[in-house]
């Protein structure tokens, strides 16, 4: 769909319309149907140029992803299947009734939520979360050893959430989300030798334009479903200027939606290889997707 919006803006007619577009090439490929990626790829090489980061900055040192797994203890576990049975409900009801894939998204948003604190969701607190406890700890190692982390969410409420947690543990910190509005002095405040150790970032405000290269762990707080996204969140600090080591860490809820997701990040990642690169077999997100989510 990217795709096919963009070369409409920059060629119009060079794929065909939408339904042409999806019996020729998306179709074909989500099957993984033999040379149909090569086909899209011949198509729109002319157009298309594609530079990887390792090709134009090989100076840069290495960067390194990991997952950190979070078990949910059995408060959150309840609280998440009772919401997962109420999902379920909803978003097939959604599908059946022609709900887009945009709708039945939304529709896993209180999941995902659950994934992360209890208290995100309507009518509940909580004082804390497994995955806010796992994030704690390992940022406690990470200022004891004198390096500096990013932590980035899609929800400033799970910021809120996080705050407290690290004042009480005498971690220094700064943020930047949407309402910031000194986001240069807030930059420079961390980018600074004696800055604090740890900076909060919205993933839409903090995902893109900035230089944060006095970092070199992140943490992403809530896997979203475009990798893209979070890899330009990685990008803050993994930029032209590093020169230690990266470390991304996505903290993931075992045996819930956000493993899930992880694995649909993977074959996004491979529709995108199968346009833009070498590989040959891809899928797209199909109404039986959403409901593996739940599964």
């Amino acid at each position: 769909e990217a795709l096919l919006s963009q070369m409409h803006f920059t060629n119009p007619g060079l794929l065909g319309g939408r339904g042409d577009f999806q019996e020729r090439y998306a179709e074909p490929i989500s099957i993984g149907e033999r040379g149909a990626a090569a086909r899209l790829r011949d198509r729109i090489r002319p157009f298309v140029l594609r530079r990887l980061k390792r090709d134009v900055a090989p100076e840069l040192p290495p960067r390194t992803e990991a997952v950190l797994h979070v078990e949910l203890d059995e408060g959150e576990r309840a609280i998440y299947d009772a919401v997962r049975a109420a999902t379920r409900r909803d978003l097939v009801a959604l599908l059946d009734g022609g709900g887009g894939v945009l709708a039945a998204l939304e529709a896993l948003l209180r999941l995902r939520q659950a994934c992360c604190h209890t208290g995100l969701l309507p009518g509940r607190q909580a004082a804390t979360s497994s995955k806010v406890e796992r994030l704690l700890g390992v940022l406690e190692e990470v200022a004891a050893d004198g390096h500096k982390a990013l932590v980035f969410s899609q929800w400033t409420s799970l910021l809120d959430l996080v705050e407290p947690h690290l004042e009480r543990a005498g971690i220094a910190f700064t943020r930047l989300d949407g309402s910031t509005r000194d986001r240069a002095g807030v930059v420079g405040q961390f980018q600074s030798d004696d800055g604090p150790p740890v900076m909060l970032l919205s993933l839409k405000a903090g995902g893109t334009g900035l230089n944060l290269t006095a970092a070199d762990h992140v943490f992403l707080m809530d896997p979203w479903w475009n990798p893209a996204v979070e890899d330009q969140a990685a990008d803050r600090t993994h930029r032209i200027g590093q020169d230690k080591p990266v470390m991304v860490y996505r903290l993931v809820a075992e045996d819930t939606v956000e493993e899930r997701i992880l694995a649909l990040q993977l074959r996004k990642r491979a529709l995108a290889d199968a346009a833009l690169g070498g590989a040959d077999r891809a899928a797209s997100l199909t109404r039986e997707d959403l409901l593996a989510l739940l599964r």
